[in-house]
C-alpha cells in the first residue's frame, strides 16, 4: 500500500487535538493497574471466547469418552462414572472464571467511574462556555445600533450558569416524589 493509503486525513487542528486526547485517553486505561491486573483481564477476555468454549467441551468429551472406553479396551478407567474428578476439576475451573470474571468487571466499573466524572467535567465547562457566548451575544446584540433592542428573559437566565448543587437537589426531589408516588 502506498504511503498516502496509509497517511491520516487532514484534519482540523481541534479535531487532532480532539483524538490524540481521546487516544490518550485509551491508553492511559489501558496502562491503568498493575500487570497482573491486566494480564488476568486478557486471561478473563480468553475465557469469554468461542475458542475456550470449544476447548471445554472436548476436553469433556475426551475424559468422558476415554473413561468409558478404559474397559473395553483392558484398562482402568481413571475416573469412572459419574466422574468424580472431572466434576471437581469444573468446579475448580468455574470457581477460577468467576474469579477472572469480577476482577475484570471491578476494572472496568473503575474505568466507566471515571469516564462518567470526565464526562460530567466536560459538560459543566461547556455549559460554562455556552454561558458566556449567550452573554456575548446578548451584549452584541444590546450594542448593535440596526437590532431592536428587547427584553429575553430566556437568554437573561441562560447567562447565568448552572448552579449544579442546586439541579441535583432539585432532581433528588423529583425523584422522591416519583418513589413516594410509586410505593402507593
Amino acid at each position: 500500500m502506498s504511503e498516502e493509503g496509509t497517511k491520516a486525513p487532514d484534519l482540523a487542528q481541534h479535531v487532532q487535538d480532539a483524538v490524540e486526547n481521546i487516544a490518550s485517553l485509551h491508553e492511559r486505561a489501558r496502562a491503568e493497574g498493575s500487570n497482573h491486573v491486566r494480564r488476568f483481564s486478557r486471561m478473563s477476555a480468553l475465557l469469554g471466547s468461542p475458542t475456550f468454549f470449544v476447548v471445554v467441551i472436548s476436553v469433556v468429551v475426551t475424559w468422558v469418552g476415554s473413561n468409558l472406553a478404559a474397559p473395553w479396551l483392558g484398562r482402568r478407567a481413571l475416573d469412572a462414572p459419574p466422574f468424580p474428578l472431572l466434576q471437581g476439576l469444573i468446579s475448580l475451573v468455574a470457581l477460577l472464571v468467576a474469579i477472572l470474571v469480577l476482577i475484570a468487571q471491578n476494572r472496568q466499573g473503575r474505568r466507566v467511574e471515571h469516564r462518567a466524572r470526565l464526562d460530567l467535567q466536560i459538560n459543566l465547562l461547556a455549559e460554562r462556555k455556552i454561558a458566556k457566548l449567550v452573554a456575548l451575544l446578548e451584549e452584541l446584540r444590546h450594542d448593535l445600533p440596526n437590532v431592536r433592542n428587547r427584553v429575553d428573559r430566556e437568554a437573561a437566565e441562560m447567562i447565568e450558569p448552572v448552579d449544579t448543587h442546586a439541579v441535583l437537589t432539585a432532581l433528588e426531589t423529583e425523584l422522591a416524589k416519583g418513589n413516594r408516588g410509586s410505593n402507593s
